[in-house]
């Protein structure tokens, strides 16, 4: 009988419950349920729906019931920053904001009143994003502060959803340095830190690492998805999740983990917290055995998602990759990072707008908004090659993409091309294959990430791209 591990990968735009389990040597993935997320406005702000999130994962944990596939153990990542405060009983205290939410804007001079930019850097080693939870609590501290005074605890989304599964309350390693509030040192809460910002230091409980039992379903759970389970902590970042899954990942590799967002860099064994890594925003966080993920945060797919859905979802991403490939030689570029792409009430208007104000030729057909995107995209990965060069004095001649972006054919060619780097595209399923294999390994399946990154590249395989 085979041994079924369960990955509940929820993104920013989409959900799903994918059972994994080796069969002769290698991984075999099986998604038994999907479905969509995204920001909804509430009391005129971008807010998750947690109620509506926690019922789709248990409608999944009946999905593995009625496909009769129990799983041995199960794990949740999410995206990063975003999280919970809980009252003496449990409650969400305030609304759950999304990181795309304004509510941060100005949060950051706030912030280094107390603590200076370039020293809160060479102390978190975490780049600048105005969504950091860093921010968003100075945010509850001054806009809302009667909330940060009754909290209890803080609790990061995937850790918040493990405690409505469990009823235990533990906080996981690799998403919490995302809030820009963890020592790269101690690999812990700067508590130091925490009090000279102001921000309740009761709430911030100690960091678990990745492969921790979190304990087995609540009786309540069990009952209404029909069995039990053990519940595992995954590197509960899906960009840490990604990488633990990337098969070329090597020495002399860059990873590319693409999707709404492109996290490029390379894996670490120490922190980078150098004014000129500073000055380049570029981030250090936590990876699967303290590791570092070395690592920029691009744009990424957002912004060809957000024109998909503009044009009300009638063409496939497959189909406008042949759209802006025919319009290859259009001239025009933005940068993919500028703050007027993070959440824009119209992305198409965006860029064109952009265009406008830059000199350059306003893109008018939908394949010229979708090259515009895709090559500059691709211009900022090959920027990116160089400044990691720059600040490592290291070469890197080849970049393996994971994640569903990898499936993007003419983008992982204009990367090659651009770069003048081999690139190797594959897995798709990546942060849920990293998901899937922090658990193995818990389980004694495989001796080490070595072994897992083998099996991962016989199961899954890469697809090659040369430049040009």
């Amino acid at each position: 009988m085979a041994e079924y591990y369960l990955a509940v990968d929820i993104g920013a735009s989409s959900g799903r419950h994918i059972l994994g389990h080796l069969e002769d040597g290698r991984i075999v993935l099986e998604e038994v349920y999907r479905f969509e997320n995204g920001m909804e406005k509430k009391d005129g702000h971008l807010c998750w729906n947690l109620p509506r999130l926690f019922h789709e994962i248990k409608e999944g944990l009946k999905a593995c019931r009625a496909a009769g596939k129990i799983p041995k153990s199960m794990g949740i990542d999410t995206w990063a920053v975003d999280y919970v405060l809980l009252d003496g009983e449990d409650r969400i205290l305030g609304n759950t904001y999304g990181y795309r939410d304004g509510r941060t804007k100005g949060m950051d001079k706030e912030v280094y009143k107390i603590i200076p930019e370039d020293a809160l850097y060479a102390r978190t080693g975490i780049q600048k994003q105005m969504f950091n939870t860093i921010y968003q609590l100075m945010a509850v501290k001054t806009q809302e502060p009667e909330n940060m005074e009754k909290a209890e605890w803080l609790l990061m989304l995937p850790d918040y959803f493990h405690f409505l599964l469990t009823g235990n309350k533990l906080s996981e390693y690799t998403n919490a340095t995302s809030t820009q509030l963890v020592s790269p040192e101690t690999k812990q809460w700067d508590y130091e830190l925490i009090e000279r910002l102001g921000y309740k230091p009761s709430v911030f409980r100690p960091l678990h690492m990745p492969g921790t039992v979190v304990g087995p379903f609540s009786k309540e759970v069990e009952e209404e998805v029909g069995f039990t389970c053990e519940v595992v902590m995954p590197a509960t970042h899906d960009t840490a999740s990604a990488v633990i899954s990337v098969p070329a990942l090597t020495d002399d590799c860059l990873y590319i983990s693409s999707g709404t967002w492109s996290l490029m860099g390379i894996e670490n064994d120490r922190a980078i917290c150098s004014p000129e890594s500073r000055e380049r925003n570029f981030t250090n966080e936590g990876g699967y055995e303290y590791r570092f993920r070395y690592l920029k945060n691009i744009m990424g797919l957002w912004m060809i998602q957000s024109v998909r859905h503009e044009l009300g979802d009638k063409y496939s991403f497959a189909q406008l990759c042949d759209m802006a490939e025919a319009e290859s030689d259009f001239p025009s570029r933005v940068d993919v990072n500028d703050d007027a792409f993070l959440a824009p009430d119209n992305m198409t208007e965006a860029i064109k707008a952009y265009c406008r104000k830059h000199g350059w030729r306003e893109p008018e057909t939908t394949g010229q908004i979708a090259a515009v995107i895709y090559q500059s995209l691709a211009e900022s990965y090959a920027e990116t090659v160089r400044e990691i060069e720059a600040l490592t004095g290291r070469t890197f001649p080849a970049i393996n993409i994971v994640g569903g972006g990898s499936n993007a054919a003419y983008l992982n060619q204009l990367t090659a091309d651009k770069s003048g780097r081999c690139v190797y595209a594959g897995p798709g399923e990546a942060t849920a294959i990293g998901n899937l294999a922090v658990q193995m390994l818990k389980d004694g399946k495989f001796e080490g990430l070595a072994q897992v990154r083998a099996c991962i590249y016989d199961s899954f395989g890469v697809k090659k791209y040369e430049a040009r």
